[in-house]
C-alpha cells in the first residue's frame, strides 16, 4: 500500500513496522527536498496575515455586503466578488488531501479552525506542484491566495503560492481505539490535540476559566501573589509531601502541598485580600479525581468569615460559568448542574443524619462512635476519635448524593487543625466544603488566628504523626510567630481548579483537563 493510501485509511491500524516504513519514506522525501535546496527546516519565519477562522469570517462579511449591492443578480454578485477579492496568507497543518490530476484540494488546520485549499499546477508551477504531490498529511505549510466559495458552497482558499514549512516524519494516528489508545492520548497530548479538535477546545476553555477567575477576583480588590514551592515544612493540608534535596543549602526540602500558611503570613503583613493560582504536589494515588500535581487556587480575605467565603464562591462560580459557557446551567454527564440557584447549605451532622439515619448530635464519646462504625461496617484506625468517625460516615453515606451545589458546613475539630472553633460548640469548627457532582470542589474556613490555640492544634497533629498519620502537619514555628504578631479575623478558601474545569467542560476524569497528566514511565 502506498503512503498516500495508508494515510487516508482511517479504519486501518498501523503496526510499528508500518510506521517505521512510512517514516523511512518521509525521510527520503526530505532528503530529496534538501538535495534541491528546499530544506523546510531552514525556514525561520512565515508571515501569516489571517487565521483560518478570520479568512472565512472576512469572506462571509464581504459576501453579505456585496449581496446587498447585487440584489438578486447572481452575475453581478460574481463580478463584485472577483473585483473585491480578499487575499490572505495562512499557515497550518495538512489534515487531508484529494489529488485530481493537475489540481488538488487539501484541508489546512490552524489553532482557530480548518479551511479547504485549492491548488492548480498551472498557477503554482509544475515543480512546486510535484513537490506538493510528494507531501504528506501532517506536513505544516503556508498558503497565499484569495478566498472564494466553491460550487459546493464551501469557503476555501484558491492558492497562488504554496510553501512547505515543516516536514512531518511520522504519520498522524487516524483513529483512537479503546483504553490502550486513551493511554496514548494522555502520553502524546500533541497528537491528541492535532487529531481531536474537541480536546483543544477543552484546554482553550481551561485557559478562559482561569482568566475569568482572575478578572473576578481582581475586580473584588484581591491581589495575586506568588509563594514558595520548595519549603522546609509542607503544611496547610492533610497530605504526604514529595521530598527532595537543595544542593546549594545542603538541606532536605519538600514540595508544597498547600498555599495556606504563606498566604496567611501576607494577611498578617497587611495585604488583606490575596490569592494565588499555582501547582501543588501531593504524594498520593492517581485516579479519576486525583493527580499528584494539580492546580490549586487559595484566597484569603481579612475581616470576613466562612459565610463570606460562601457568598464569594457562589458569585464567582456563577460569574465564571456565565462568562465562559454563556449559561449558569451546565451539563455534566447525564445531569444538568444549576449554578444559578442559591447553593444548598447543610451541616455535616445533618447530612449524615439525612443519608445514613445516624444522628451524631446524640453520640457523646469516641467509644459510641466506634461502636456505630462497627455496626455499619465502616473501617477506622485505632487513633481515630469521634470527629474522625463522623467524617468517615460522611464519606461513606453522603458524598455521592451531593450532585447539585451543596455547602457542607461545621466539620469536627479533629479533621480541621487550622480552623476557628464554633463559639457555641467548640467540638466543631467554622468550615465548609462545596460539593458538586459528588466531588469536593473547594474547602474553606474562618481562619484560626489564635496563636495559643494554633500551637495546641499543632501539638495534636504531632501526636497524630507519632501514631502513624503520615498526612498530619508538623509544627510551623515561623507561622506561629506570624500569628503572635497578630492576624485579623480572616476567611480563607482553596479551590481545585482542575475539578472546576472538569465541571465546566463536562470532562469525566482529571486527566482529560491536564495537558500532561502524571503517567507511569513506559519500560
Amino acid at each position: 500500500m502506498s503512503e498516500e493510501n495508508r494515510t487516508n485509511a482511517p479504519e486501518e491500524e498501523l503496526t510499528q513496522e508500518d510506521i517505521n516504513s512510512l517514516k523511512k519514506i518521509r525521510i527520503d522525501k526530505l532528503e530529496e527536498l534538501k538535495a534541491k535546496g528546499k530544506n523546510p527546516f531552514e525556514i525561520t519565519k512565515y508571515d501569516v496575515t489571517a487565521s483560518c477562522a478570520d479568512a472565512k469570517a472576512q469572506y462571509e462579511k464581504l459576501e453579505a455586503e456585496l449581496k446587498s449591492q447585487a440584489g438578486e443578480d447572481e452575475e453581478k454578485l460574481k463580478e463584485l466578488l472577483e473585483a473585491n477579492r480578499i487575499t490572505v496568507s495562512v499557515a497550518g497543518r495538512v489534515m487531508s488531501r484529494r489529488l485530481m490530476g493537475k489540481a488538488s484540494f487539501f484541508d489546512l488546520r490552524d489553532k482557530t479552525d480548518k479551511v479547504q485549499v485549492y491548488l492548480r499546477m498551472n498557477e503554482i508551477g509544475k515543480e512546486e506542484f510535484d513537490d506538493y504531490k510528494k507531501g504528506d498529511i501532517g506536513d505544516i505549510v503556508g498558503v497565499e491566495g484569495f478566498v472564494f466559495r466553491t460550487k459546493m458552497g464551501e469557503i476555501s482558499i484558491h492558492a497562488h503560492k504554496f510553501t512547505l514549512l515543516s516536514k512531518s516524519l511520522l504519520p498522524l494516528p487516524e483513529k483512537w481505539h479503546g483504553l490502550k489508545d486513551q493511554d496514548t492520548r494522555y502520553r502524546q497530548r500533541y497528537t491528541d490535540l492535532i487529531c481531536n479538535p474537541e480536546v483543544k477546545d477543552t484546554f482553550i476553555k481551561r485557559s478562559q476559566i482561569i482568566s475569568s477567575i482572575r478578572r473576578y477576583l481582581d475586580g473584588q480588590g484581591f491581589m495575586e501573589v506568588e509563594t514558595p514551592m520548595l519549603v522546609s515544612n509542607a503544611g496547610g493540608a492533610a497530605a504526604r509531601p514529595f521530598e527532595t534535596h537543595y544542593n546549594a543549602l545542603d538541606e532536605d526540602v519538600k514540595l508544597r502541598i498547600s498555599l495556606e500558611l504563606y498566604l496567611k503570613r501576607l494577611i498578617v503583613g497587611g495585604l488583606e485580600r490575596v490569592y494565588e493560582i499555582g501547582r501543588v504536589f501531593r504524594n498520593e494515588g492517581v485516579d479519576a479525581r486525583h493527580n499528584p500535581e494539580f492546580t490549586l487556587m487559595e484566597l484569603y480575605q481579612a475581616y470576613t468569615d466562612y459565610y463570606g467565603m460562601m457568598d464569594l464562591t457562589e458569585n464567582m462560580f456563577r460569574h465564571v460559568a456565565q462568562e465562559v459557557c454563556g449559561t449558569t446551567c451546565v451539563p455534566y454527564g447525564d445531569v444538568m448542574i444549576d449554578l444559578g440557584k442559591p447553593f444548598e447549605r447543610m451541616t455535616m451532622i445533618d447530612a449524615v443524619k439525612k443519608y445514613s439515619g445516624v444522628d451524631f448530635s446524640q453520640v457523646a464519646t469516641t467509644e459510641e462512635a466506634k461502636a456505630l462504625a462497627d455496626e455499619h461496617h465502616i473501617e477506622y484506625e485505632a487513633r481515630h476519635k469521634r470527629g474522625d468517625i463522623l467524617n468517615l460516615f460522611f464519606e461513606e453515606y453522603v458524598e455521592e448524593h451531593l450532585i447539585q451545589p451543596t455547602f457542607i458546613m461545621d466539620h469536627p475539630i479533629e479533621i480541621s487543625p487550622l480552623t476557628k472553633k464554633k463559639p457555641e460548640n467548640p467540638d466543631y469548627v467554622e468550615r465548609f466544603e462545596l460539593f458538586i457532582t459528588g466531588r469536593e470542589m473547594c474547602n474553606a474556613y474562618s481562619e484560626l488566628n489564635d496563636p495559643i490555640d494554633q500551637r495546641e492544634r499543632f501539638a495534636a497533629q504531632e501526636e497524630a504523626l507519632k501514631q502513624g498519620d503520615e498526612e498530619a502537619n508538623h509544627t510551623d514555628e515561623d507561622f506561629l510567630r506570624a500569628l503572635e504578631i497578630g492576624m485579623p479575623p480572616t476567611g480563607g478558601i482553596g479551590y481545585g481548579i482542575d475539578r472546576l474545569v472538569m465541571l465546566l467542560t463536562n470532562s469525566p476524569a482529571i486527566r482529560d483537563v491536564l495537558l500532561f497528566p502524571t503517567m507511569k514511565t513506559l519500560e
